[in-house]
């Protein structure tokens, strides 16, 4: 016991020196890096970063300070923010196994959702992981699929239209976070399992509800503790009632994914579209390694998830513009009111004015806030203009360095965007040139960018086209954005996301 002690006590001495040595080392590698100054030795930066309307101070600070910001977190470690493009291209691209996510983020996925597509790290495992699952996400499996983004639109209007028969009116509020919600997860399910989730039907849900309980809630102490803390102790995700919640959510995600497989695997269907069969049909043809079930549930798990989060909130902001530009929404409703189904491929080239105001959405409201970084080693990074004070076009950054990437500054730079880049304004992708010169970080880029973002298009174009041909919407209220896991809208003042929409029937 005694030994024990000691072999404690020694460890918890050695992990502490390096933590320290570790801070100095970084301290004085990026001495030269402006930021501001500490507001607190305790949490730093992350106290005003949680409580602070998200994105807000990451503008705040890069309009002040340039491309690269150094901020505090908490205890003192050093974070970098950065927007210069070389330095992105680098981090996203060429240089993105050497810039893998940061041991807490990597920590969250691995709880929640097991060692998938977004855990894995490594140039090996990951595209072993990619040829996996990447035919099943790919264009043409999207093109495959678009009939069943259709059919669950059908199934959304339908409900809709009962509930405006129960209230004996044509003008009735419609809670739209929680449809689109409904919509992802049972679009989601559709394609990639050939599972019903049912969501669909209006009634209380127990996935989805466990779903948003894990992220969907008002700030809390016990919420902070855990993002400003995580990034240096990984281990405290396990903790708590929110502990209780990850597990809560894994269980349910993995008993959900095991069942569906054993489905699959009994009817074995070789012709079967989904994605589901797609990815073990490729793992079987293609993996040296084959992947055992728990790593199939993890795939599986996350795409549950990856097409639920960022796909509801992505649509709740779409209609809320919709809701507040009625002149674009009645643009767009005569742009689609030809007859029949939209294909895939008119979806994406026949209906501009559709095409312009889903991408403004995504750049003025990308779902993922922060796409966040840690420096395997030390490493010098390319830079397009110097660090304010030093003549360098490079930047050294040092091993376990956490660097942000702020989507939302990226894509709100007023010398990419123009003078108006603050501003909602469809009309500026109907500009020549606008798409092969300013690309969106929406759904990141290079060999970790979002596998899903044809199907996410096209669900999300599928459902938009359906409800503006029978409904029209206005919003009455003021809304404000939300941070959980995803960045959500929600009624100013209010705990949880939420979106009440005026919804008249135009048919």
């Amino acid at each position: 016991m005694l030994y024990i002690n000691h072999f404690s006590i020694a460890f918890a001495f050695v992990y502490i020196l390096r933590f320290f040595q570790q801070r100095l080392s970084s301290l004085f590698t990026l001495r030269h890096v402006p930021g501001p100054k500490t507001s607190s030795w305790v949490w730093g930066e992350e106290k005003k970063l949680y409580y602070n309307t998200p994105g807000a101070l990451y503008l705040d600070w890069h309009r002040t300070y340039g491309n690269v910001v150094k901020f505090t977190g908490a205890f003192g470690h050093q974070l970098l923010s950065i927007t210069d493009p070389h330095a992105i291209s680098f981090i996203l691209g060429e240089g993105a196994y050497q810039f893998p996510k940061p041991k807490g983020v990597r920590a969250w996925f691995r709880m929640l959702l097991g060692e998938g597509i977004l855990w894995v790290e490594g140039k090996e495992a990951h595209e072993r992981q990619r040829r996996s699952v990447g035919p099943a996400l790919s264009l043409q499996s999207a093109r495959n699929l678009t009939p069943i983004f259709y059919e669950n639109a059908a199934k959304m209007v339908s409900q809709w239209h009962r509930l405006f028969d129960a209230q004996h009116s044509d003008e009735i509020v419609i809670e739209m976070t929680n449809w689109a919600g409904r919509f992802a997860l049972d679009t989601v399910g559709r394609a990639t399992l050939s599972y019903d989730f049912d969501c669909l039907r209006g009634q209380p849900h127990a996935l989805t509800e466990t779903l948003d309980g894990l992220t969907n809630h008002e700030k809390s102490l016990t919420s902070f503790y855990m993002k400003a803390l995580f990034w240096l102790l990984p281990s405290i995700l396990h903790l708590g009632k929110k502990g209780q919640m990850i597990r809560k959510t894994r269980k349910e995600l993995g008993d959900l994914a095991t069942d569906i497989l054993k489905d699959a695997e009994v009817v074995n269907d070789p012709n079967s579209k989904t994605l589901m069969s797609l990815m073990v049909r490729a793992d079987k043809a293609t993996a040296v390694v084959r992947m055992d079930a728990e790593q199939i549930a993890a795939q599986m798990r996350t795409i549950i998830s990856a097409g639920y989060e960022p796909v509801s909130a992505t649509i709740a902001w779409l209609f809320f513009e919709l809701a507040t530009n009625p002149d674009w929404q009645q643009a767009i409703r005569e742009e689609v009111s030809t007859a029949g189904d939209p294909t895939f491929d008119e979806l994406n080239n026949a209906y501009p004015l559709l095409d312009a105001f889903f991408l403004e959405t995504l750049r003025l409201h990308p779902p993922v806030l922060e796409n966040h970084h840690e420096a395997a080693e030390t490493i010098c990074i390319p830079l397009s203009e110097p660090v304010a004070g030093s003549g360098d076009l490079h930047l050294v950054i040092p091993k376990g360095t956490i660097i942000s990437v702020p989507v939302n500054v990226i894509q709100k730079n007023k010398l990419t965007w123009g003078f108006d880049a603050d501003d909602f304004r469809p009309e500026r992708w109907l500009h020549r040139g606008t798409r092969t010169s300013r690309e969106l970080l929406a759904f990141s880029v290079g060999p970790r960018g979002c596998l899903g973002r044809n199907f996410a298009a096209a669900e999300i174009k599928a459902l938009t086209v359906t409800l503006l041909r029978h409904f029209a919407f206005s919003c009455p209220h003021e809304i404000e954005a939300f941070q959980s896991f995803v960045i959500r809208p929600r009624v100013k003042g209010e705990g949880s996301s939420s979106l009440p929409l005026t919804v008249r029937r135009t048919l």
